[in-house]
């Protein structure tokens, strides 16, 4: 598909030079020489959209013999959304689900009532070593479907719409913008879209969502001349029209939706508009009442 074409704002308004609400510069944490950014849930901002956890992971470099190794846990009231850079992941869930994922491709876990799940290197790339790098999302789900069963689905980067032209290309993961739709299901109004930007191209980002954010994952960017470097997360005034400019080849991630339908208490991987739901989840790990993953007999336990 070719680049979708829109109007640029005029800067100068205050629609452009005002449009940046919030910069945040993720938490990082160091777990063993992978290093992973975290960004949502921050002080200043719980949530964009349904968005309620956003976490960049690496690029990471495992030598022969090393990978990941997420052991199996639980997960209530929320959707996962991993989306790769580089590297593989195996993924395994209490639903019987067994799926890899690889670079362009997405994989969406609706924990529903419950599910647990591992993520691990794959046995080959464990043998010869390599890299792995990429994002993790929580969307928060509508108190309608929190208790609702759980479900998985994979799309492949074939089955992502892929809008290029003029320096930059979109693959669109979540939502519709540019004139394309993502086939994948989601249960809120959602957005989002992995951009590469040559450096001087420049990407119309409009008013569409309610509530919206760039992440920087590589480069830099300029927004109403104000430069922007990789590892932030800028979130938007709702309503303002606005232009991304690349300063430097740069690869940044289009997030947002809806406001959701009321605030959202998180604990350790539980998420629920109600504290009470989040208590018997935490009883119902640690009384082993949550479906086991096929395959995988190891477990986090429960944060004491």
């Amino acid at each position: 598909m070719s680049f979708f074409p829109a109007d640029d704002p005029t800067f100068g308004d205050a629609a452009s030079t005002d449009a940046i609400e919030l910069a945040i510069v993720p938490r990082s944490v160091d777990l063993g020489g992978f290093s992973v950014r975290r960004a949502l849930p921050s002080a200043r901002q719980r949530m964009v959209g349904p968005f309620i956890f956003f976490d960049h992971f690496g690029p990471a470099e495992f030598r022969s013999g090393a990978g990941l190794d997420v052991r199996p846990h639980p997960h209530i009231g929320l959707a996962t959304v991993t989306y790769l850079y580089d590297g593989k992941i195996v993924h395994r869930d209490s639903l019987g689900t067994h799926a890899t994922i690889r670079p362009g491709e997405v994989n969406w876990m609706k924990a529903g009532h419950g599910i647990a799940h591992s993520e691990r290197t794959d046995e080959a790339a464990r043998a010869s070593g390599g890299r792995l790098h990429g994002l993790q999302c929580w969307t928060a789900l509508p108190i309608a479907e929190e208790e609702t069963a759980p479900a998985f689905a994979h799309h492949g980067a074939r089955e992502l719409e892929l809008i290029e032209g003029d320096g930059k290309s979109v693959r669109l993961v979540a939502g519709t913008a540019y004139g394309a739709r993502s086939p994948l299901q989601t249960a809120w109004d959602t957005l989002f879209a992995d951009a590469t930007l040559a450096a001087g191209a420049s990407l119309p980002v409009d008013t569409a969502y309610e509530e919206r954010a760039i992440y920087v994952t590589s480069g830099e960017i300029a927004i109403a001349g104000d430069k922007f470097h990789s590892g932030q997360l800028l979130v938007l005034r709702p309503g303002d029209r606005l232009k991304v400019d690349a300063a430097a080849d740069a690869r940044i991630v289009l997030l947002g939706g809806a406001a959701m339908d009321g605030p959202r208490h998180i604990w350790w991987n539980f998420v629920s508009s109600r504290k009470d739901r989040i208590e018997a989840a935490k009883a119902d790990w640690k009384a082993g009442r949550f479906s086991p993953v096929p395959g995988d007999s190891e477990f986090i336990p429960l944060p004491e």
